[in-house]
């Protein structure tokens, strides 16, 4: 429900803070006092292309900012927490027009695409009487409309589904077809390569000791020669080893602590010294006892790692990936092996699920032409009250023979109407009198009020070209659709205005420099007064007093 909106340098407004409130809102005030400027800034609000010129004279910048009421569970709600722009249960549309740049716009302070303001503005509000953001012209919400009066959201929700399961398989058929054209090819580079991988046998973790292996034997020559002559220097007979000058040394510090015993941490520490030399000494010669030059055991290891290199460039990964690489290929060789059985079992998935779509979507058409008859006759009941005596309403549904699967069902739903006896009934959009559509459009509105998404009904001067008893009768109608929905009409007839539950009256101020236009709120007299004035014209009788009096009192 839209609750408040701010207004600031717009046109001829300098400023303006309206709250607006749940019930009927009726706008009335002299031509050209600027009826239509609430409405541009809603619209401008809600996405409508920004122009320089809607900025006051003078100003550098027009700014529009509108509050709505978000009912929990709402479609506008769930489309803010998926775009992550929620805010409790209000939201705060702000759009800024500037001289000298890009307009910008803002959702709950954050700023938003144009795009966005218009998605979330036909969630909240539904302007009738403007051709250019009546959602009722559009085929898709023509079908919306008529779902939500029969009712099919349950089965909406089934047709869906089944929608999206036939999807899924019949795109996994088409993805398993054109790989099939590639498959014989595929199928022989797959066996060969499996079939490398298979002889190559490589382990994990084989490479790394390969490599270690590799390593050692290539320099097993320098190793042997290296380590027997460390062998030698260490351990031997000769007085000049390394251990038996270590042995001598232990033996002389020993003798030299007994006459000081400060020397006993160094004789320890050199004794420790000596028992790792020793052990080293061992350890080396263990390790010289095990190498040995094998030349044969080398050239396999060359040509062992050669074939993984060669590998690996093959098939463009490191070498390290190679053993992990047959598991996969051998996956994919199976799955093609086995694609003409998995193809025919796709086939059948998908007639499967084709059939139990187009099982519900006949379900679908039967209560939609059902719906649709209904929808039709009172419409045209509605309308021979509302001035269009003769006029016709009409729901088509249009399904074609080679109708491909959709979401929403197989036929397309369009309304058309001939709003006088004798013309061919044309689509909605192309009614040629504004006031025509809007009354239809609130015909509509009427019939399936209960069942409606949008909050926010606006009516613009849905009265043009009527009066007396079809006047009145709009403004019970309009009365009405308050059970159910917020609504604000603009009109300049006193039978529709007297039924408002809320009246705003638009003047326009003058003086030599500037015009301003301001909105506001009459009390009960001076409602009485405004209906006077839209009774009675420039020269207000004590009798048209009366009158108005009169309609206010039938009106509350």
């Amino acid at each position: 429900m839209l609750t408040h909106i701010h207004i600031w340098n717009f046109a001829i407004v300098e400023k303006l803070d309206l709250e607006l409130e749940a019930g009927l809102t009726v706008l009335t005030g002299e031509t050209g006092a600027g009826k239509s400027i609430l409405l541009d800034a809603l619209n401008l609000a809600l996405g409508d292309r920004a122009d320089t010129g809607v900025i006051r004279h003078g100003a550098e910048k027009a700014e529009i900012s509108v509050t709505f009421q978000i009912e929990a569970g709402s479609e506008a709600e769930r489309w803010l927490k998926q775009n992550d722009l929620d805010s409790a249960d209000e939201c705060i549309i702000r759009r800024v027009i500037s001289a000298t740049g890009p307009s910008r716009a803002y959702i709950n302070g954050k700023p938003a695409p144009i795009l966005s303001l218009r998605t979330l503005g036909e969630m909240l509000v539904d302007l009738h009487g403007q051709h250019e953001h009546q959602s009722l012209l559009r085929k898709e919400a023509q079908r919306v409309l008529l779902d939500d009066y029969a009712g099919h959201g349950k089965l909406l929700e089934q047709l869906g589904q089944a929608y999206r399961d036939w999807k899924a398989r019949r795109e996994e058929l088409e993805s398993l077809r054109q790989a099939s054209e590639e498959r014989n090819s595929r199928l022989e580079l797959l066996r060969y390569q499996v079939q490398e991988l298979s002889e190559l046998a490589l382990a994990e973790n084989e490479l790394e000791d390969i490599e270690a292996e590799h390593r050692r034997l290539s320099n097993a020559s320098a190793l042997l020669e290296n380590g027997n002559r460390v062998l030698q220097g260490l351990d031997n007979d000769e007085p000049v080893a390394v251990i038996n000058q270590l042995q001598q040394y232990c033996s002389d510090i020993q003798q030299m602590a007994e006459s000081d015993l400060a020397l006993q941490s160094t004789a320890e520490l050199l004794e420790s010294a000596r028992i790792q030399v020793q052990e080293a000494s061992v350890e080396l010669r263990h390790y010289l006892d095990g190498l040995e030059l094998d030349p044969q055991r080398l050239q396999w290891l060359d040509q062992r790692l050669a074939t993984i290199q060669d590998l690996s460039r093959k098939h463009q990964v490191a070498p390290q990936i190679l053993a992990a690489l047959l598991p996969q290929l051998q996956d994919e060789l199976q799955a093609l092996e086995q694609a003409d059985v998995r193809s025919g079992e796709l086939q059948n998935d998908v007639d499967a699920a084709l059939a139990r779509y187009r099982k519900l979507a006949d379900k679908l058409s039967r209560s939609r032409r059902k719906a649709a008859a209904t929808l039709s006759k009172v419409v045209t009941e509605s309308m021979q009250t509302l001035g269009m005596e003769g006029g016709q309403f009409d729901v088509r549904l249009n399904r074609p023979e080679d109708a491909q699967p959709a979401a929403s069902g197989l036929e397309q739903v369009e309304f058309v109407v001939s709003a006088n006896p004798g013309q061919p009934p044309r689509p909605l959009a192309k009614v040629a009198s504004g006031g025509e559509l809007s009354r239809i459009s609130l015909a509509i509105q009427v019939i399936t009020a209960e069942n409606s998404r949008i909050p926010t009904l606006i009516f613009d001067e849905v009265d043009v070209g009527i009066g007396g008893r079809v006047a009145e009768i709009i403004g019970h109608l309009l009365r009405n659709l308050t059970q159910h929905r917020q609504v604000i009409c603009v009109t300049h007839l006193p039978q529709v205005a007297a039924l408002g539950h809320h009246h705003l009256q638009v003047s326009k101020v003058s003086d030599t420099d500037t015009t301003i236009s301001q909105i506001r709120e009459l009390e009960e007299e001076q409602r009485v007064e405004e209906l006077a004035r839209m009774l009675g014209g420039i020269e207000i009788t004590e009798q048209t007093l009366s009158h108005a009096r009169e309609m206010f009192e039938m009106g509350k």
